[in-house]
C-alpha cells in the first residue's frame, strides 16, 4: 500500500444558498485552509476533518491499492493518471481536494489488539 497526498486546493462558499439556508455570517469551511498538506493510506490523517474523509476516503484506497495505473471511471472523468478531484459533503461550503498517488510505502504506526 503507497501513501496519497491530500492537497486542499479550495476552499468555497456558494453564498447564494448560504443566505437561503446557512446561519448568519456562514463563511467558507474555518478547518482546513487552500494548500494544506496531508498524506494518507489506511486510516483518516491528524488534522483532517472527520466528514471530509469520509467523502473521500474510497479514492484514497483506490490510490493506496494501485489505482495510480489507470484512469478513474474508465477515463472519462479526469485525464490524469493517480489523481482524483473530490470535494466534502458539506452542501454551502465544500472544500475541493486533489489526491495524488505517490511511491510513498505506507506503515502501520499502531498495535493491533488481539
Amino acid at each position: 500500500m503507497k501513501k496519497v497526498k491530500i492537497t486542499v486546493l479550495k476552499t468555497t462558499l456558494d453564498r447564494e444558498l448560504a443566505e437561503e439556508y446557512g446561519v448568519p455570517g456562514l463563511g467558507a469551511c474555518p478547518m482546513l485552509r487552500e494548500g494544506q498538506v496531508f498524506y494518507a493510506d489506511y486510516a483518516k490523517p491528524e488534522g483532517l476533518c472527520d466528514e471530509a474523509w469520509k467523502a473521500i476516503y474510497q479514492y484514497v484506497f483506490a490510490l493506496a491499492h494501485g489505482a495510480e495505473k489507470e484512469l478513474f471511471y474508465y477515463g472519462d472523468w479526469i485525464r490524469r493518471q493517480g489523481v482524483a478531484i473530490c470535494s466534502c459533503n458539506d452542501g454551502l461550503r465544500p472544500v475541493i481536494f486533489k489526491l495524488e498517488a505517490t511511491d510513498q510505502v505506507a506503515e502501520i504506526d499502531y498495535t493491533p489488539v488481539r
